[in-house]
């Protein structure tokens, strides 16, 4: 597990004096995903959205290390182009063959949706590249819409509740199973919340020779409509509840890193109580579609506890 003595003595890669908002997750990911990396060189691609747009307004950046912007729907594939690349020229013998580690980071927008068909190319290629997703569970850099991580229920912008549909209707699709069937060598779903469990899968990634992908849930105070200072809660809250199950898939083979605390698992509501995005299904006149998610949260909970070879905490 990351040592957070020796973590501390690490380089800061990404500065302060970024543009994110006071409570917003993407900025935790960047600096303990490059704290992870330790002191090996890295480069750094990202998919137009609040990382990026926040951390590299020209003529300014908040990355001390090579950064790349891409488009909204290509991060995987920069990515992949620039380690190719960098293998093309250790051939022709014209760099040095060193550790060089490559990440690209993008929102679940530019990952679940109109990022896929590029992330799927470069995990089945087989890049030695780390794919972060800091999963803020909608398009939030352009108003808050609904992507496909938007949880069922919640309310976005192009979902919105009101007379005729109570929030986005469709549960959220799971990306991580997506590529881990891909038969890459790791992928994990992890959280802000813990350092630990996270940095220990960035540095597990950054060692594996071959795709790996990483699924971070990351709260967006505006989005959610939480207190800034709830942010690191929300995301316990979400293991808690098992509405977000904290695991890794080495090789095919599915072990769960996370448990809800104490040993108990939370109804769906503690975890939807204190956002305004999910505040109407704490309401009377939703009480059967709060138990349809309820019962969608425990048999997807069933399923990732099995899969992981652990009892079902109920």
């Amino acid at each position: 597990m990351a040592n957070l003595k020796e973590l501390s003595k690490n380089a800061e890669r990404v500065t302060g004096g970024h543009r994110l908002c006071a409570g917003c997750g993407a900025g935790v990911v960047a600096r303990q995903t490059l704290i992870a990396a330790e002191n090996m060189p890295v480069v750094v691609v990202s998919a137009t959205g609040c990382l990026e747009v926040s951390t590299s307004v020209f003529p300014y950046t908040a990355w001390k290390t090579p950064f790349f912007h891409s488009a909204f729907e290509n991060s995987a594939a920069t990515c992949s182009g620039v380690e190719a690349a960098y293998k093309s020229l250790i051939r022709q013998g014209k760099i040095k063959d060193e550790p060089i580690r490559f990440i690209a980071f993008g929102g679940d927008g530019g990952t679940y949706d109109i990022g896929l068909q590029s992330l799927s190319g470069a995990m089945e290629r087989g890049h030695r590249m780390l794919y972060v997703c800091y999963n803020n569970e909608a398009y939030m850099n352009t108003g808050i819409q609904r992507s496909s991580a938007t949880p069922q229920g919640a309310s976005a912008t192009t979902s919105p509740v009101g007379k005729v549909k109570q929030g986005k209707e469709q549960p959220k699709k799971d990306l991580t199973a997506i590529i881990a069937a891909h038969n890459v060598p790791y992928a994990a779903q992890a959280i802000i919340g813990d350092f630990n469990d996270y940095i220990t899968k960035v540095q597990k990634a950054l060692n594996t020779d071959g795709p790996t992908f990483i699924n971070v849930l990351t709260p967006c105070r505006l989005g959610w409509g939480c207190k800034p200072e709830d942010s690191m809660e929300m995301v316990r809250l979400a293991v808690d509840t098992c509405i977000w199950p904290v695991y890794e898939v080495v090789n095919g083979k599915y072990k769960m890193t996370k448990k809800p605390r104490g040993g108990k698992k939370l109804p769906v509501g503690e975890f939807f109580k204190y956002q305004s995005r999910f505040k109407h299904l704490l309401k009377p006149q939703n009480a059967e579609l709060l138990a349809n998610i309820q019962a969608d949260v425990d048999a997807k909970w069933e399923k990732i506890c099995n899969l992981c070879g652990e009892e079902v905490i109920k």
